[in-house]
């Protein structure tokens, strides 16, 4: 085993396809939710019901009836309450029990008994997320893109059919577009060269920041798009959060993108794209076809890393092409440790300068 490759560690099959909790996930883009709407999502196996009330406002609850389980996103929502569609019962929208049409008064349960079960939700920049997790007070800030984020302009999402990790490594992969994303307008096998970066610990969050650089020359839709040649700065933060943000001190745009895990073996990505650009809507039926295949282009890339893995192959992970997937990993560790020894999570990442090929 040489310096430059290493097996991967031990410990990382501890925590590999473990869905961390006590963090905001996204849900879905808050233009999705009309007034007096609801609609489905499963989040790390668990079925919430997501609405927006007549007055405008997010609210989450478990997509079960406590009574028999059936969903109540099927049911009639008026903009006030939930009403299951199997036997009438009604829920307001902070999970009280308003109603139940079969009980006389005498019997028990009574809708004062009975309560669904409700999220911490919050909309913002455009995004619905909830948070997953037994806390109610104290929460962590919701992700947010910085300068741009009131000019919210695409939302695409894709399910790739593998657990999270594999998601969130597959995207965060610094060497893969040469190949994966092969464009004869911006990128070819043929643009491929050596590429420094350096890297710093996220202060705040357990995270690290590809800090503020010149873009790569094989970068050149960002040119085309935004007039000039950017600097971009990258952050990566705990559960599954990249944002990317990239200026030319004129224009600018912002990606984020968000991993949620669906169950253990299906994730969703969503992709949100912010930008100044003049123009502004005008770019969108150009833009998000385009979007949408670069991530089908990963979802196909990391279904092949998925169906090679059921196999268990021995697998290594190089320096430094793959030491963001090492510290990806590494977190996640100190994470699940913070959380069972009851204390703050300390970042362990140091800053750190890698230098590959792509």
């Amino acid at each position: 085993m040489t310096e430059s490759v290493s097996s991967e560690s031990a410990d990382d099959t501890t925590v590999k396809g473990v869905m961390l909790r006590e963090a905001w996930y996204y849900a879905l883009a808050a233009n999705e939710l009309r007034r007096r709407s609801t609609a489905h999502r499963t989040l790390l196996g668990e079925p919430i019901l997501i609405g927006r009330d007549a007055a405008g406002k997010v609210f989450a609850l478990r997509d079960t009836c406590p009574h028999r389980g059936t969903l109540l996103s099927r049911g009639a929502f008026d903009g006030r309450e939930v009403e299951c569609p199997y036997h009438g019962w009604r829920f307001a929208t902070d999970g009280r029990c308003t109603a139940i049409p079969s009980q006389t008064d005498t019997q028990r349960p009574q809708p004062a008994d009975v309560r669904a079960k409700t999220y911490a939700v919050a909309e913002h920049q455009g995004n619905v997320w909830v948070y997953m997790g037994d806390k109610r007070e104290s929460l962590p800030p919701v992700p947010e893109v910085p300068a741009l984020g009131k000019r919210f302009q695409i939302h695409v999402t894709m399910r790739f059919p593998c657990n999270i990790d594999l998601a969130v490594i597959g995207l965060m992969d610094p060497a893969h577009g040469a190949f994966v994303h092969r464009s004869a307008l911006w990128r070819d096998r043929a643009s491929i060269h050596e590429k420094q970066k350096r890297f710093s610990p996220v202060a705040d969050r357990l995270g690290w920041r590809m800090d503020r650089h010149r873009a790569s020359s094989n970068s050149r839709a960002y040119g085309l798009f935004l007039g000039g040649a950017p600097e971009t700065e990258i952050t990566y933060t705990l559960p599954s959060v990249r944002v990317e943000h990239a200026t030319t001190g004129r224009y600018g745009y912002c990606g984020l993108t968000a991993c949620t895990p669906v169950t253990a073996d299906l994730t969703d990505v969503h992709h949100v794209m912010y930008w100044d650009v003049p123009g502004g809507a005008m770019w969108r039926p150009l833009i998000q076809p385009i979007a949408r295949r670069f991530l089908d282009q990963d979802r196909r890339a990391v279904m092949a890393m998925a169906e090679g893995q059921a196999f268990a192959p021995s697998t290594m992970l190089v320096r430094d092409a793959d030491t963001q997937a090492r510290w990806y990993f590494q977190l996640k560790r100190e994470w699940l440790a913070a959380a069972a020894e009851d204390r703050a999570p300390r970042n362990p990442i140091a800053p750190a300068t890698l230098t590959w090929r792509s």
